[in-house]
C-alpha cells in the first residue's frame, strides 16, 4: 500500500472524484481528524462457521515460504499457482486474469489477478479482496533497501484471511454472491528514494486499476466492496480510514458495528485517518463498487501511519499474530452471513 495523505488534484482528476485533500504529508504527520460518529449497528449477529486464525496463520507462512511475490519472479508464479489451486479445492469458480502493466520506470510487469467465486448464480454479490504481490524494495529500511521483502503483514495477511473465509464458504455457502479476488502489482509504486516522485499516485496498485477498467465478467457489479490490506501483525489497530469514509460510509459502518457488536473494540477504533492510495480507491471511484478498507494506521503521535515495518525487512512472519487475523476473520465471516 501507498503512504497516506497527500491525495493531489492531479490523482482527484485522473480519478474523477471530488475527494477532500487529506490531512498531513505522506509520513502520516499533521492533525487528527476527529472521531467518526457512531451509528445504531443495522443488523444482529448471526451464528457462522468458525474462522481458524491458525489456519490462516499457516497460511500467510506458506505465501512467505515462496519468498517474494514480486511481479516477474518465480516466487511470485509458484505463490500465483498455489492461490488458485486453494480456491479451486475450496469450492470456489476460479477466473484468472493476465496482463501485461508498465511500472513507474518502465518495466513491464507481467501480472495475475486470481478470482474465486461462491454462489456464482447469485445476481447479488460481495466482493472482498487483497492484494497478494510484495513490495520489491525495503525503502523504508536502513539496510537492503533495494532488495525485496517478505511481506508477512503487507500482502500476505489480507490475503490468508480471504483463504480461510473461502475454505468456510465452500463448507457452508451463504444466502449472497461472494467473490474473493486477490490483486497484483499493489506494491509496485516509485521508491521513497527517487526524488520529484509523481504526485497522482497511479503508479500504484496496477492490478486493481487494470481489473476496474477491464472486469473478468464484462459488466461485473457488486453491493459493496471490502479490501484486506496489512491485517495481521502484533499490535494492529483499524481506524476507519479517510477514503472509505470519503467513498463508502456505509460499507465502514456495517463492518465497524459489527466488530463492535463482536467486543472487538481493541481492534476497531472510530477516530479517522488520512485519505489513502489503495486498492479500495480504484475499485471504488472507477469500477463503482464502493468499498471499506479494513488496514493498520495509527494515529498516535509518535507511532502515526502503518505499522511500524512497513517496505521493511521486518515485515517477516515474526510480525504476525495469530489473534489478529482469528479477529480480522471472523468480523469478515459475520459481515458475509449476515447479508
Amino acid at each position: 500500500m501507498e503512504r497516506a495523505g497527500r491525495l493531489t488534484e492531479r490523482l482527484l482528476l485522473v480519478c474523477g472524484c471530488a475527494l477532500l485533500l487529506a490531512l498531513g504529508g505522506c509520513s502520516g504527520s499533521g492533525s487528527d481528524n476527529p472521531a467518526a460518529p457512531v451509528r445504531p449497528a443495522p443488523i444482529a449477529l448471526v451464528s457462522t462457521p468458525a474462522f481458524s486464525a491458525d489456519s490462516a496463520y499457516a497460511h500467510v507462512a506458506t505465501q512467505v515460504g515462496f519468498g517474494p511475490r514480486v511481479p516477474n519472479s518465480i516466487g511470485h508464479d509458484q505463490c500465483g499457482d498455489w492461490l488458485a489451486q486453494r480456491l479451486e479445492q475450496y469450492g470456489a469458480a476460479v477466473t484468472l486474469q493476465e496482463a501485461r502493466v508498465t511500472a513507474f520506470d518502465g518495466t513491464k510487469l507481467d501480472i495475475r489477478n486470481i478470482f474465486g467465486a461462491f454462489n456464482p448464480q447469485e445476481r447479488r454479490r460481495i466482493l472482498l479482496y487483497a492484494h497478494w504481490d510484495t513490495r520489491p524494495f525495503a525503502d523504508k529500511d536502513s539496510v537492503r533497501i533495494k532488495e525485496p521483502i517478505d511481506g508477512a503483514n503487507d500482502g500476505a495477511s489480507g490475503v490468508a484471511v480471504l483463504l480461510e473465509l473461502a475454505r468456510i464458504l465452500g463448507d457452508s455457502l451463504p444466502s449472497i454472491g461472494v467473490d474473493i479476488a486477490f490483486f497484483d502489482a499493489e506494491d509496485y509504486g516509485e521508491p521513497e528514494w527517487l526524488p520529484n516522485r509523481d504526485s497522482d499516485y497511479t503508479d500504484w496498485c496496477l492490478g486493481s486499476q487494470y481489473w476496474a477498467r477491464k472486469p473478468h465478467i464484462p459488466g461485473y457489479r457488486a453491493k459493496y466492496g471490502i479490501l484486506l490490506d496489512m491485517v495481521g501483525a502484533q499490535g494492529a489497530v483499524f481506524h476507519r480510514e479517510g477514503t472509505s469514509m470519503a467513498l463508502a460510509p456505509t460499507v465502514v459502518d456495517k463492518v465497524w458495528s459489527t466488530a463492535r457488536r463482536l467486543g472487538f473494540n481493541d481492534l476497531f477504533k472510530n477516530r479517522v485517518t488520512p485519505q489513502t492510495v489503495d486498492d479500495n480507491l480504484f475499485v471504488s471511484q472507477i469500477a463503482g463498487i464502493p468499498s471499506a478498507n479494513i488496514v493498520h494506521y495509527h494515529l498516535e503521535t509518535q507511532m502515526m501511519g502503518y505499522f511500524k515495518y512497513h517496505h521493511t525487512h521486518g515485515d517477516n512472519l515474526d510480525a504476525i499474530d495469530p489473534a489478529v487475523l482469528g479477529k480480522v476473520g471472523t468480523v469478515l465471516a459475520q459481515v458475509v452471513y449476515a447479508e
